[in-house]
């Protein structure tokens, strides 16, 4: 199996905290991965790392092959990685479908510009019946000419995700999906996650451990900064180790 994303000797300062310390991370394609560790533990920190949002202090990163640790976040997207964030990103003055459409359209490569959306009918054809996909894959369907600001947070959960899916990225970074949804928006995430999974590399950073133990093949704990232990689910969170400084700190 081809790796899709590496990380070596990975580090973040801030000053005089070091967020990330010297972190070797390697996701294989089509695996699906998850990162859980204490609060302030470095895990988002990562995510931005990976993502291009903060430069590293030391360390290279290399997507598909290709080191990209210098290369400016939207020019990873066009790459095929998608990432969503803690709060949920979307414009709310715009309709559900003019979301969709418009980050479709500047996220994807270089020849989807908006000239050519408007000028060559079989790319916008394309990118809309992508679109369309990807909105009924979260069950928004019916939303699509609604203003954002009048969804709930959980539908704007599923709009963002509706977003990252319709790039059909090869890599798809999640940071805390399930985060400020009810019972009811985390089990509709969760069966969202499973059926698509097949279709990405997902990496997933979640707090709620239990709803992510059966979606993930491998398990990376991270604390002060550092992965303490990796591997399959149920041996991870065995580990004493991982035990003592994540059930025995904040969660």
């Amino acid at each position: 199996m081809a790796e899709a994303l590496r990380a070596e000797g990975l580090s973040k300062n801030f000053g005089g905290l070091l967020a990330v310390n010297r972190v070797n991370f390697q996701v294989l394609e089509g695996q699906t991965a998850g990162i859980i560790g204490p609060n302030g533990s470095g895990k988002t920190t990562l995510f931005n790392l990976l993502s291009g949002h903060l430069p590293p202090s030391k360390g290279r990163i290399h997507f598909l092959g290709r080191e990209v640790t210098d290369t400016l976040p939207h020019l990873r997207v066009r790459m095929g990685m998608a990432r969503t964030f803690q709060l949920v990103s979307v414009f709310h003055s715009l309709t559900v479908w003019e979301n969709l459409v418009l980050s479709s359209i500047r996220f994807r490569r270089a020849e989807h510009t908006l000239r050519n959306f408007f000028l060559k009918p079989a790319q916008k054809t394309e990118i809309l019946e992508e679109c369309r996909r990807s909105l009924a894959e979260v069950g928004l369907e019916n939303k699509a000419g609604q203003r954002t600001a009048e969804l709930s947070y959980g539908e704007k959960r599923m709009l963002e995700l509706a977003m990252a899916l319709a790039l059909k990225p090869n890599l798809l970074l999640l940071d805390e999906p399930l985060s400020g949804l009810s019972d009811h928006e985390i089990g509709g995430v969760v069966d969202l996650l499973h059926r698509v999974k097949k279709d990405f590399t997902v990496v997933i950073i979640e707090h709620k451990i239990s709803k992510i133990v059966d979606l993930v093949e491998r398990l990376s704990v991270m604390n002060d900064g550092q992965i303490i232990c990796e591997g399959e689910p149920g041996r991870v969170l065995t580990d004493a180790k991982v035990r003592e400084c994540y059930w025995g700190g904040e969660t």
